[in-house]
């Protein structure tokens, strides 16, 4: 066959995206059908035990050693679930251990101790009652391709190690977490969207819930912002209880984002964005969407990012230099010891960072917006970590072809909607 352009082409696309497909498949690679509770007369010694509520847009199962599938239910369903975790001396922080065979060795092993079906709201609130921690919740969104055990032992992870003093609450939707499934799982996102939004309604107006922080990873965070930005059209505004907004790896449009952004209204929680330049699955999802760059993998030091989230007032921690064991480089947020504790100790209190929060070790240099010398007199500041400034690695940017739209990105409230 003769050699074309259009086949070179085709051949290019190919040599690029396989190799990032093959190493997504990758990620699921463990043990399934982990659900199905233990029966234990005593927690192992050391283990810690976290609870949480489940809330979920997927079908069940009717099989308890998965419980919920990856296809859409029009009725969503809320589970108690308690997951138990080995001790420091068996795990390495930020990292899920996987059972290698089933039943999980609760010595070794994250294991689901407590599955218990809540039937109505009531049971809800009386729940949130009994397992309140100061009135903080934090309410989680996984990403693309998450079965709904990857979710919960991944937040169960989180919870953990962030040393959080908060009501976790998990909000899973329907991924069916095959790599070739991107679209549907897109699609459930969407379909998902006003569950999540009954579910932060339903925390609002729980008496026991004070303030709510979201967390929310990757395609997860689409789900999120799509999810407040309905209840602020609906409403007029947020709910004051929530309070802050963690987007990691966001894997939004950056055109989209800022349209999302200026139809929150006038009163917009805190927001804190984590980024990374390596991600390889944003790079992807970028190579499958019209080319045009994903939230989660701009450099917030260049322009027009750094002005913009200077005038809106959104921190964005750039955690490119981050090592990790994730070939991907899309979960360093909950990979990084330091990181995932800086969500759990400031950022679920509302706590305004400063470069000097990010620890100089691990490779941990970050980008952050909102400095001391400036907190107070405005809104957010980028600056340079102290590491690249003491070892001479600040250089100038490359030039680059201009972000997308940008110039509308983050501006104000009055953009007209489409």
């Amino acid at each position: 066959m003769p050699v074309t352009s259009s086949s070179l082409q085709r051949f290019r696309r190919i040599a690029i995206t396989m190799p990032l497909v093959l190493a997504l498949s990758a990620c699921g690679g463990h043990v399934k059908g982990v659900m199905q509770p233990l029966n234990l007369a005593a927690e192992p010694k050391g283990n810690a035990v976290v609870d949480m509520i489940v809330a979920t847009s997927r079908q069940p199962s009717d099989d308890p050693a998965t419980l919920f599938t990856g296809e859409r239910s029009t009725h969503p369903s809320i589970t108690d679930v308690a997951v138990s975790i080995p001790s420091n001396k068996e795990r390495v922080s930020g990292t899920v251990q996987w059972p290698k065979k089933l039943p999980p060795n609760p010595e070794t092993d994250f294991a689901v101790v407590r599955v218990k079906p809540l039937t109505n709201s009531a049971e809800g609130h009386a729940w949130l009652s009994q397992h309140s921690k100061g009135g903080h919740a934090m309410v989680f969104i996984h990403g693309f391709n998450n079965t709904y055990e990857d979710s919960v032992f991944r937040f169960a992870q989180i919870v953990h190690d962030s040393g959080a003093d908060v009501t976790p609450v998990l909000f899973t939707w329907p991924s069916r977490a095959k790599v070739f499934d991107y679209n549907y799982d897109k699609e459930s996102t969407n379909y998902s969207r006003t569950s999540l939004e009954m579910l932060l309604k339903a925390l609002v107006e729980d008496k026991n819930v004070k303030d709510i922080t979201i967390l929310a990873h990757s395609m997860g965070t689409w789900l999120a912002m799509e999810s407040i930005r309905q209840m602020a059209i609906r409403n007029g505004t947020l709910p004051k209880k929530i309070e802050n907004v963690i987007l990691a790896s966001p894997d939004i449009d950056v055109d989209v984002f800022a349209r999302q952004w200026s139809e929150l209204g006038g009163k917009k929680p805190n927001f804190t964005i984590f980024v990374s330049q390596d991600d390889r699955a944003l790079a992807l999802s970028r190579y499958i969407s019209g080319d045009v760059q994903r939230l989660g993998q701009i450099n917030p030091a260049e322009e027009p990012y750094k002005t913009k989230l200077e005038a809106a007032g959104i921190t964005v921690v750039d955690l490119t230099k981050v090592k990790s064991t994730d070939r991907l480089n899309h979960g360093k947020f909950a990979e990084s010891p330091e990181i995932v504790q800086l969500i759990g100790q400031r950022l679920v209190t509302g706590q305004t960072l400063t470069d000097s929060d990010v620890g100089l070790g691990d490779g941990i240099t970050a980008i952050v917006a909102g400095t001391a010398n400036n907190i107070g007199k405005v809104a957010a500041t980028t600056v340079a970590t102290p590491v690249d400034i003491l070892s001479g690695n600040v250089k100038p940017l490359p030039k680059k072809k201009k972000p997308s739209n940008l110039d509308t990105t983050l501006q104000g409230e009055n953009t007209p909607l489409n």
